[in-house]
Order: C-alpha cells, then structure tokens, then sequence
C-alpha cells in the first residue's frame, strides 16, 4: 500500500492563520505542474511498485488549478505508478472555487472525494482568518458538489476563533451537520509564528480562547459529532463508517508515501525526505536534474518516536505488541513505564495490547506524547 501526496504552493491571498508553505500569487502555476509531472516521472521508482491507494491534492489551493492541469497531473500518476482501481482521490478545494462545471469536471477526471476549507460558518469569523468566501458561498459549495454527484465530502473547521464563544461554536457544528457531510476534520486554532493572528496576539489586538473554553468546545464537538453517528477516529477527524481518510490515515499508520512539489513530504519506512520550500529551487532542481530534496535517515529512537505521536492521536492507539516487535522490548518499557501515571490518572487506559487516550487524554495529548518521546 502507498500514498501519493501533489502540493500546490498557490493561493490568492494568505489565511491569518496558516503556516504552511505557499506562494500568493499565480503566475508561475504552469511552470511548477510542469516541474511536479517531471518529479513524478523521476520518482516513479519511490515507492518500488506498491500499489498505490490514496492520491491527495493538497496545497496552498489546488482548486486554483485548471481541470486540463488536474488531468495531466493524474496521468502522469496512472502512467508511472499501480493506482487501484478504488483508489481514493482526494482534492482540496475553496468553497469560492467550487462552481457548477468545476465540480462537475472535477467528477469527470476522477476525483471522488472533496476536502473544503470551510473554517467557520459565521462570516465575522471569515474575516478575522482573512478567507476568501464567505458562509452563503460555503454552504452553496456542499450543495453543489452534492449535486454533481460526489458522496464522499469532508469539510474542515476551526475552534477557538478570537471573540468566538460556545454558543458560536455550537452554530458552526449545526450548520456542518446539517449539510449531510460525510466527514468533518475540526482544530483548535493555534498561533503560529509569523502569521497574521500571531502577529495580532502579541499586540493585543486579539487574544487567544482560554483553555477552559478550548476544553468545552472540545468536548462539545465530541458530544455533537457523536449524536450525528460521526466516529472520533482521531483527536481532529471524524467520520460516518466507511468514510474515514484514506489518505490521512496511511500518514498515521506509517505507510509509506510520496510527496511530490515544493516543501512536500516522502516517508518510505527508513527515512524521510522533504522537498525545497522555494519555488525557484525546486523548479530549477527538477528541470535542472539537481538537488530539490533534503532526506534524513531515520534512527530507531525516531521511528519509535513517529509511531507513538501518530498513533496516539487515532481511536485505535499504539501496539504493545508491534512496540516490542518493531523498536525492541527496552524502547517497550520505556512507554509503558511513562504512560503510567496518565493511566493511574484516568487520561489513558490499556485495552489489551493497546494504549488508548480517552477524552481527557485527548484534552492533553501534546503533553502526553511528549512524556513519551525518546530523546
């Protein structure tokens, strides 16, 4: 089994609260799918012919790109790799991005699964993390894909917006609900560096939701997407059965993955590889046949320490069994010996071979793992 991961570094304008590597700007779009269909055509060995089940076009803003540009993008993956016949197909998109024929051409070319960045139903809050839409259009955009015959519709949302209160958050779940999704990934907002919020924050223009609230708006959202039939089958997804990610889901069960564009990912089992986080070197670096990934080989303690932050985070939780097995009976009893006191605490708890959080473990979960990395 195997992933395939397409960053598209692209957006129109930049959310106050995202860190993540992207361009604002589009005018250098058709040099870089040029460059990422070359990088599939030289990586097409990566992943030594395992069949590959989930493909995932995340970014930036995918949905920037032209249908004739989503369509290259996955032939050149259907000519250098195995796809599965049932192979999930995932496609990021704003919900401003999302009309009529888009979607429909969408559908044509193969995508079978929708992520919209949806963030927040109440368009104050829209403004605050300086999106594009507003919440008439986001609704419209689940309505419409719903039209054009896609059954299988995460949308995303954020907790803990500056100025939001319980009440507002329980509104925005309502509204998800309500539009008939299939899968919802929900995160409390964090201020990372150098984004507008955190810029904001150190100048008391906004603060940050206090962490009582944060608890209850948590809690809420597992009461919520509980009475819906949604399962918490990780600490920021939640899905009707059947329709977790895929793709997500291979990231946390370790399976190994190809991430091709700028600042994307690779895990293969032994190491890890990250490509440039620049437009430039990285296109030059493909076109060029020079260097446009760095990689690290993974230790032992690593690996351990990979399996127990992924895993922690999921309903399923962390193997005792494949702890021995994989990192040894010492690296086992290190993680036994320091999950204790969450255990005796009632914010962990064994289930036969595994280690699971419940709810007031999931509350602290960074805390947790950090208890249990080796360092």
């Amino acid at each position: 089994m195997a992933g395939i991961y397409i960053h598209i570094p692209f957006c129109i304008q930049r959310c106050s609260y995202c860190n993540f590597f992207s361009v604002v700007s589009i005018n250098l779009v058709n040099e870089v799918i040029n460059a990422i269909i070359k990088e599939l055509s030289i990586r097409k060995d990566y992943l030594k012919n395992e069949p590959v089940q989930t493909i995932y076009f995340g970014g930036g803003t995918p949905s920037l790109l032209t249908i004739q540009q989503i369509e290259k993008l996955l032939n050149t993956i259907y000519t250098n790799f195995s796809v599965e016949k049932n192979a999930e197909i995932t496609f990021e998109a704003n919900p401003d991005d999302l009309t009529k024929n888009y979607l429909f051409d969408l559908k044509k070319v193969g995508i079978n699964r929708l992520s919209i960045g949806i963030q927040s139903f109440d368009d104050d809050k829209l403004k605050i993390l300086n999106r594009r839409h507003n919440a008439t259009q986001a609704h419209e955009a689940v309505r419409e894909a719903q039209k054009a015959g896609f059954s299988n519709i995460s949308i995303d949302l954020i907790y803990g917006l500056p100025f939001q209160s319980l009440d507002e958050w329980e509104t925005d779940l309502d509204k998800a609900f309500s539009l008939s999704i299939q899968h919802l990934s929900a995160y409390g907002l964090t201020f990372e560096e150098k984004t507008l919020l955190s810029k904001q924050k150190e100048k008391k223009i906004i603060e940050p939701a206090d962490e009582e609230l944060m608890i209850e708006m948590y809690e809420l959202l597992l009461e919520e997407s509980s009475k819906k039939g949604f399962d918490a089958y990780e600490i920021s997804n939640f899905s009707l059965p059947g329709f977790y990610s895929r793709h997500n889901s291979s990231y946390w069960n370790q399976t190994p993955y190809l991430g091709v564009g700028p600042s994307a990912h690779s895990y293969n089992g032994i190491s890890r590889q990250w490509n440039v986080a620049a437009i430039q070197k990285y296109t030059e670096g493909i076109l060029k046949n020079s260097s446009f990934y760095e990689q690290e080989i993974l230790s032992l303690e690593d690996r351990y320490n990979e399996y127990v932050l992924l895993g922690l985070r999921t309903k399923n939780g962390i193997n005792i069994d494949a702890l021995e097995q994989n990192f040894g009976t010492e690296l086992k009893d290190f993680c036994l010996e320091n999950i204790k006191t969450f255990i005796d605490n009632e914010k962990a708890y064994r289930c036969g071979s595994f280690l699971r959080l419940n709810t007031k473990g999931k509350l602290i979960s960074d805390t947790i793992i950090a208890q249990l990395m080796k360092v």
